[in-house]
């Protein structure tokens, strides 16, 4: 006997076989069982998982010689004929080559005369979604009002190609996708039967390849046992479904995560040498992407399709990136999904794609500004290094009676020929001090904070100034600054401010906020009281960033122009 691919073989018999559509094999069972049987069904889902099977068992376990039955028997005269596909009453149609109106026409007058043989005249419609408008005008009479000897099936991947006047004369079943889970143990079993020898980890990957279609699972197990003699290897597996292997993707997030745009160019060539299909590489990477984000949501390890030492890696640098930078990536990414699956060039487009995403690390998070973040300080960081030879800005101490106090500039040294002298202009950008502690376990607690709740570590970051001593962390808020103390009176960020606290110095560990008021000037007579402008947040922020000072125009003696 010639040799019978296993996506037929396997082809579901009666509903007891029938992989992942539980719930659709129920309603069919119990209406076959009381009676209730419809004048016509539509059943739509994706290809290959299951729609003209069940089909087929339906008209078996409607015209079943010991029916209508739960389930046929398939020993009958009727089941055997409806299975090899030579039974007279049990029509088969395939609108892709069926879909004129004048063909329509010519069904419907057929169908008013009675089965030659079996109990119901069975029409299965293939593909419905391919017929013409007339063709769905030509039809829609027969199946509003059939004789009571007739039942119609359709199937379709395209319910919404489908006519409202149909669907509202039809059972609608809509067949799922097939779980990875239910598809593995089904690959399984059908590996042991047909005496394949393949391990778990290839049986995972076929069915993720499979898509949730079974047929192109099996399909798909059946092509790598021919390759491998009855023998499926993992490495096979991976390099014949044209998949990344999971140590390439897991140096892919990480270096995309810490913005090694260099690591990325390089195994963007690696997948290009080993001749990986970079769309199917792209659709990869949003799965292993997806994963990790439900990792670090502390999603039961179960349930992500990966090897057990994979996850694990996984889960270890989902819980180090965060849930936020994770989310970010996969938004970034779906965005770009669209270009890698239509460009002409897709490595290129993937190569840019994930360059991009590597870039993201490199942002300052609206949350930090949004909470009041130190602008001076963001913006020194992108100012390019001052030269060796200019003398490092001094590092501002904070002063115990005045933890805001003005720092005195220090004394500009000798010049030398060449040199620009103090006051004029220059074209070297200067390093601007900071007021901010270079304490390590300051810098350690706000990172901790950040891993916990990012707004919260913004608003700190947002701090004029951090100081601890003696057991005790102070913040020194900004002038006229109430994002912070708002944001400490509630009872969940003082949980975590605590808590990150304990973990960095240990017990008992105190807080308090209190605000920055700058050193009070030398008190003279004559003195006016400092115009209120000059005060403000925001022309402060400005000397800050250019090192400069402000007085007021019209204020001295003398000056009444």
């Amino acid at each position: 006997m010639a040799y019978q691919v296993l996506a037929r073989k396997w082809r579901p018999q009666d509903f007891s076989t029938v992989v992942g559509q539980e719930s659709i094999v129920t309603a069919l069972r119990n209406g076959l069982k009381d009676g209730r049987i419809a004048q016509a069904y539509l059943f739509s889902g994706i290809r290959g998982v299951g729609k003209t099977s069940v089909a087929r068992v339906l008209a078996k376990a409607l015209n079943c010689e010991n029916g209508p039955a739960a389930d046929p028997c398939n020993d009958c005269q009727t089941c055997s004929d409806i299975t090899s596909g030579s039974d007279l009453d049990v029509i088969e149609v395939d609108a892709a080559t069926y879909s004129k109106v004048e063909q329509v026409r010519e069904l419907t007058e057929s169908l008013k005369y009675g089965p030659a043989r079996d109990r119901y005249k069975v029409v299965v419609i293939d593909e419905i979604h391919r017929l013409s408008r007339q063709a769905f005008d030509a039809l829609l009479k027969i199946v509003e009002e059939p004789p009571p000897h007739l039942v119609f099936i359709f199937a379709t991947t395209e319910i919404d190609a489908v006519p409202a006047t149909i669907l509202s004369r039809c059972q609608e079943f809509h067949f799922r996708r097939v779980r990875p889970a239910t598809l593995t143990a089904h690959l399984r079993k059908v590996a042991d039967e047909e005496k394949i020898e393949v391990g778990e980890t290839a049986l995972r990957m076929l069915a993720r390849a499979g898509e949730g279609s079974v047929r192109d699972a099996v399909a798909l197990l059946d092509q790598l046992a021919t390759f491998g003699s009855g023998k499926i290897a993992d490495e096979d597996a991976a390099r014949i479904l044209g998949g990344v292997a999971s140590a390439v993707r897991q140096q892919l997030l990480e270096a995309i995560l810490r913005g090694q745009s260099s690591q990325v160019s390089a195994l963007v060539s690696e997948i290009e040498q080993e001749g990986w299909d970079p769309r199917h590489v792209y659709r990869e990477f949003l799965v292993f992407c997806r994963d990790a984000l439900h990792l670090a949501l502390d999603v039961p390890e179960e349930e992500v399709d990966l090897p057990r030492e994979d996850t694990e890696r996984l889960k270890a640098l989902a819980k180090e990136v965060g849930y936020e930078n994770l989310l970010r990536l996969l938004h970034h990414l779906l965005n770009s999904e669209v270009a890698v699956r239509r460009s002409e060039a897709g490595l290129l487009a993937l190569e840019i794609a994930w360059l991009r995403a590597a870039e993201l690390p490199k942002l300052t998070r609206i949350e930090t500004l949004l909470g009041g973040g130190n602008l001076p300080d963001l913006l020194a960081a992108s100012l390019p290094v001052a030269d060796e030879t200019t003398p490092p800005s001094p590092a501002v101490e904070p002063a115990a009676a005045a933890p805001h106090a003005e720092a005195t500039p220090p004394e500009a040294p000798p010049s030398t020929p060449g040199e620009t002298p103090v006051g004029q202009s220059t074209s070297e950008p200067r390093e601007t001090p900071t007021v901010r502690t270079t304490d390590e376990k300051v810098r350690e607690l706000l990172d901790l904070v950040s891993q916990r709740k990012q707004p919260l570590a913004a608003h700190l970051e947002g701090a004029e100034h951090l100081a601890y001593s003696e057991g005790e962390l102070v913040i020194y808020s900004r002038p006229n600054d109430t994002w912070l103390s708002d944001a400490l009176s509630r009872k969940t960020n003082r949980s975590i401010l605590e808590e990150c606290l304990k973990a960095v110095w240990g017990e008992p560990t105190r807080w308090r906020i209190r605000e920055s008021v700058p050193a009070d000037k030398p008190a003279t007579t004559n003195e006016a009281e400092p115009n209120p402008v000059l005060k403000h947040p925001t022309v402060q922020t400005a000397l800050d960033i250019f090192g400069g000072t402000a007085r007021a125009v019209g204020d001295e003696e003398g000056n009444s122009n």
